[in-house]
């Protein structure tokens, strides 16, 4: 009781969910306890609730059994079950009745997860639940009697059947838990042994709570990190050996070897089932978080070096899952996770293989780790699994978001992806092609090398004529990031020059119509009789409607534009454009780009702040009216950045004598308003309010404007 006005308990249980049991003549009753703590006045002080169940064996049903009347005596028998749920008791038992058993002799083989740490290890039929308490006897005896005990009652726990008998076994779990902590060292076949015992509870989320009792997750830290230095010892006694035994004693060399290979596997079966221990544990993040703070994610890349697949498949997978919080993959980016992991890819092991893409894509969220990635020769490697029907989404994913960088698009040019992907393009057919595919080939479009290897051929061709016939806005900004580039590849587009005019239309959908515009805007090539184009297409309307204010968004509005300035080129085309009345429209788009750019000139890129800045100095040359709103925005800026600054100061420090009893400050006369301060005739110079990022030290923090299309997912 948690004080003396407790006095009463009030337990309450609940029906659940019926079940068959998976092996034997059974039924599974799940239920609920909900216990209560109430006071003298009926009040509840403190409550919990447990989820159970209830295995309600049935040794006499056969196939001669009356199931109905089987099915009543259950539910009178077993409070658990209500009346109303009789015919899915009878309904269940016939189940039973009639499912097939395991032909002959052979031993059934328990699996409580997907994974286990021995795959194959069988049941020995002769452990008995009953003699529990002998074979606890032998774990405080000698070593070999205690290796003994826990295998036998390893042999209990690895039949989902008996935890539960084992569970309130409080005597062995508390002897297993102790012989454990006191002799782990002493034998690895015993703690191999007895941490698998608790692994077969672990693989279960209600027995999680047994386990974090006896602290066995932080046993299995402690025995993780003790034989990771025990390998490093015997690698260096292993070259030490090595050297002096190569040139003389050959026989005691391979006597020696023979040795560390013994051990090794006995060392790689333990670190196998503490992980897996520790892999179960870790679905709750919180005992999570107490891993990585015992430096779980170096104890795992250490352990990439080790040849034995199984172990690897495991450390992989735990690395993965670790790998979606921000500062488990920060702890993988300070050590050498990366290059380790490259040694795998590709690799024969088919899970291997799989696990280890799915941990590079989530590290390839990183700017890093992608450079990374990079200089240990990913690139190639992942290129090759494009051909690999099993790996090559995954593939995939890891170089689209290589691709986004721009240092690295080139270095695609160099490889056999491109004909990959321009093979995997064209099998699509009439089918939608999956956005990690076309997302991937924008990106390669847009650099040069890349543009002409996509063009060879008649690669252009086809390309122009999947888009034109699908109408696809993903396939034609690939189209239109090739056309942006000097030299042979934008020639090619001489040819579809009236197919694309042809498609700019108010009928057709607006993004689709964007990447034609653009691949349009793009094509400023000599000799181009932009007027017949124009008129041919009767474009000049379309044109005129779409800069009227808000008939079109701001995305169509600029290519509008932009293919305005580019057909301009031609002074014909010039002077009928001019004649069309367009050109009003044009300064009143420009009247509001000043009102824009002082919204965007405290933008958190750098770059785009500069632009601003710069346009708005040329724009306040020309007009003393905007000139004086720039300074006026400016000054409102440094102003609530220095007030905000002072302010965050005075609440770290504690000065409540800054303030009045409300909270609110006591000087109001800080808070003026630029009006008196700034000049009227705007001499304070704009200079001196141009980039507050900067002078807070920020200037180098903007954030990456490149184009993501949220098409990626954490695997």
């Amino acid at each position: 009781m948690q004080s003396e006005d407790a006095r009463y308990l009030k337990r309450k249980v609940k029906g659940g969910s019926l079940d068959v049991h998976p092996t034997e003549k059974a039924l599974i009753v799940q239920y609920e306890v909900e216990a209560t703590i109430l006071g003298e006045t009926g009040d509840e002080m403190l409550g919990d609730r447990k989820k159970c169940q209830k295995i309600i064996r049935l040794k006499s049903l056969n196939t001669n059994t009356d199931v109905a009347a089987l099915a009543r005596k259950v539910v009178e028998e077993c409070k658990l079950i209500h009346p109303s749920k009789l015919s899915e008791v009878e309904q269940l038992l016939f189940y039973l009745q009639n499912r097939k058993k395991a032909s002959g002799k052979e031993k059934r083989v328990v699996k409580p997860r997907d994974l286990t740490p021995f795959e194959g290890m069988e049941i020995d039929e002769e452990a008995n639940i009953n003699k529990v308490e002998e074979y606890v006897e032998l774990l405080y005896e000698g070593m070999e009697e205690k290796v003994k005990g826990a295998t036998l009652i390893l042999h209990l726990a690895r039949n989902p059947v008996n935890l539960e008998e084992l569970l309130e076994n409080e005597t062995a779990l508390g002897a297993l838990a102790r012989v454990l902590r006191e002799d782990w060292k002493q034998s690895v076949e015993l703690a191999t042994t007895i941490i698998y015992v608790f692994f077969c509870f672990s693989s279960f989320s209600q027995f999680h709570g047994l386990v974090t009792h006896y602290k066995i997750g932080a046993l299995c830290m402690n025995v993780m990190e003790h034989e990771l230095k025990r390998y490093d010892l015997w690698q260096d006694e292993l070259q030490k050996k090595t050297r002096t035994y190569i040139l003389h004693f050959r026989k005691e060399h391979e006597k020696a070897f023979k040795k560390y290979q013994g051990l090794l596997v006995k060392q790689e079966q333990l670190l196998r089932v503490a992980l897996y221990l520790l892999l179960n544990l870790a679905e709750d993040t919180r005992t999570e978080l107490k891993m990585r703070n015992k430096n779980i994610v170096h104890m795992l890349v250490k352990t990439l070096d080790r040849e034995n697949e199984e172990l690897l498949v495991l450390v992989v997978s735990f690395l993965k899952k670790l790998s979606i919080f921000l500062e488990n993959k920060n702890d993988m980016a300070e050590v050498d996770t990366v290059e380790r992991l490259s040694r795998l890819v590709p690799c024969e092991h088919e899970d291997l293989l799989n696990i280890t893409l799915r941990l590079l894509l989530n590290l390839s969220f990183d700017t890093g780790l992608r450079i990374k990635m990079v200089q240990v020769g990913l690139l190639p490697k992942l290129t090759s699994l494009l051909g690999d029907e099993n790996h090559k989404q995954m593939a995939m994913c890891i170089l689209y978001h290589i691709s986004v960088d721009d240092r690295f698009k080139s270095m695609f040019a160099y490889t056999d992806c491109i004909p990959q992907l321009m093979k995997m393009l064209f099998e699509h057919g009439e089918e939608r092609i999956d956005a990690e595919l076309i997302s991937f080939c924008i990106n390669l479009a847009a650099n040069k090398k890349n543009a002409q290897l996509i063009c060879e051929g008649n690669g252009l061709k086809m390309l122009m004529k999947r888009a034109l016939k699908l109408k696809d806005p993903l396939l034609m900004k690939m189209i239109r990031n090739i056309s942006q580039h000097d030299g042979p590849p934008k020639h090619l587009f001489i040819d579809y020059v009236g197919d694309l005019a042809a498609q700019i239309t108010p009928d057709e959908n607006e993004e689709y119509v964007i990447e034609c515009l653009g691949t349009l805007a793009n094509l400023t090539i000599a000799d181009l009789d932009w007027e017949l184009v124009l008129k041919e297409y009767n474009l000049v309307p379309y044109f005129k409607d779409r800069l009227k204010p808000g008939s079109a968004e701001d995305d169509l509005i600029l290519e509008v534009v932009i293919m305005i300035g580019t057909v301009s080129m031609d002074d014909s085309c010039a002077a009928m454009l001019a004649k069309s009345g367009i050109i009003p429209a044009i300064i009143e788009l420009l009247n509001e780009a000043p009102a824009y750019l002082i919204d965007l000139m405290h933008d958190k890129n750098a770059e785009i702040r500069k632009v601003c800045d710069n346009t708005l100095d040329i724009i306040a040359e020309y007009d003393e009216e905007w000139g004086r709103k720039t300074q006026r925005e400016k000054f409102r800026w440094h102003n609530s950045q220095w007030l905000e600054m002072v302010e965050s100061r005075q609440m770290e420090e504690g000065e409540p004598f800054m303030y009045g009893e409300d909270g609110e400050m006591d000087r109001p006369d800080l808070f003026y308003s630029t009006d008196g301060i700034t000049p009227a005739s705007g001499a304070v110079s704009p200079d001196f309010f141009s980039d507050p990022y900067a002078q807070n030290g920020d200037g180098q923090h903007g954030y990456d404007s490149e184009t993501n299309f949220n098409t990626l997912k954490h695997y």
